[in-house]
């Protein structure tokens, strides 16, 4: 799985992300491919909520 499709399960607008928080999202970027997602989302679980509300994917 690609860092872009994780973030979409997640319900997170990528694009949007990568715009405001772009050394925020290659970090992690670079860290999602060093591991499983299921561990990513362990270790990120708080940041990854407060990041899903300011770039909510719209449908």
């Amino acid at each position: 799985m690609e860092f872009k499709e994780y973030l979409k399960e997640k319900k997170i607008d990528a694009a949007a992300f990568e715009k405001e928080d772009a050394r925020r999202f290659n970090e992690w970027n670079v860290i999602f491919e060093t591991m499983h997602p299921e561990s990513f989302t362990a270790q990120k679980k708080f940041l990854i909520n407060d990041i899903r509300r300011r770039y909510i994917l719209k449908d």
